[in-house]
């Protein structure tokens, strides 16, 4: 039978892994999305929408579909899914790639304040600065809602729901992003102080780059680590070498 690889995606180096494999002869794809983005990207292959039903719902599917081998490429901040991913791969004996985009490092120039979560990044910004730029995503807004002396510009690709801080402007906007972009942006709104979070990778970087060329304190909110005993590939090629290892044993 062809072999049948799950993607669990949402991430552009998701679509990109997806577009591969469809490329292999014999090889059925099927990527998995959660459904959170009302219009995501064009995805090769299968596409499946919705959440499995925790760790055990996973490994049923993976038996049901006669799954060969998942794929996790999800966001670096996807920790619960991860960890499903790990626990139904462990129940069912189908193997596991974890593809992860390498973690930004800061550069000479960059003042970062790292954050171990979001609510420790709310409690730094009081002394950072006035202005924020936000751009942690939609979710998980809350943690600065109580910051109702700051002025806020909160950045997603979909409108956020309560709660917000009390002095919000929303941007809705998808990366990539560039560099002159993001300078226009800081200056045009003022802003003393980036929140961001650890998501690695090229699409929303600019604003790193920004934000050293104007001098500006940066939150950066650290990604979960990985579950132990979980290593993970930095990109595509290692991804799809892993996976040709995977198929040759």
């Amino acid at each position: 039978m062809s072999p049948h690889v799950l993607v669990l995606g949402g991430t552009t180096e998701a679509r990109e892994l997806a577009a591969a494999l469809t490329t292999c002869p014999g090889t059925r794809v099927t990527t998995s999305l959660a459904g959170r983005v009302s219009r995501p990207g064009a995805v090769a292959g299968d596409v499946r929408v919705g959440g499995f039903g925790g760790a055990e719902g996973l490994a049923a599917w993976l038996r049901e579909r006669r799954v060969d081998c998942v794929v996790d490429a999800t966001h670096p901040f996807a920790g619960t899914i991860t960890a499903n991913a790990v626990r139904a791969a462990t129940a069912t004996g189908v193997p596991l790639v974890v593809l992860r985009r390498p973690a930004w490092r800061p550069g000479p120039g960059d003042r970062w304040h790292p954050a171990p979560s979001l609510e420790a990044a709310a409690a730094l910004l009081p002394r950072l600065g006035h202005r924020v730029f936000l751009t942690t995503g939609r979710l998980g807004l809350a943690a600065f809602a109580h910051l109702a002396e700051l002025r806020f510009v909160v950045r997603s690709v979909e409108p956020p729901g309560p709660p917000l801080p009390a002095h919000t402007h929303v941007l809705l906007a998808r990366g990539p992003f560039t560099v002159a972009g993001e300078t226009a942006l800081l200056r045009d709104h003022r802003i003393d102080v980036l929140v961001t979070k650890d998501s690695g990778g090229a699409a929303t970087s600019a604003k790193l780059t920004a934000a050293r060329d104007l001098g500006l304190p940066v939150v950066v909110v650290r990604r979960p680590p990985l579950p132990d005993g979980v290593a993970a590939v930095d990109d595509v090629p290692e991804a799809l070498r892993r996976l040709d290892a995977l198929r040759a044993h």
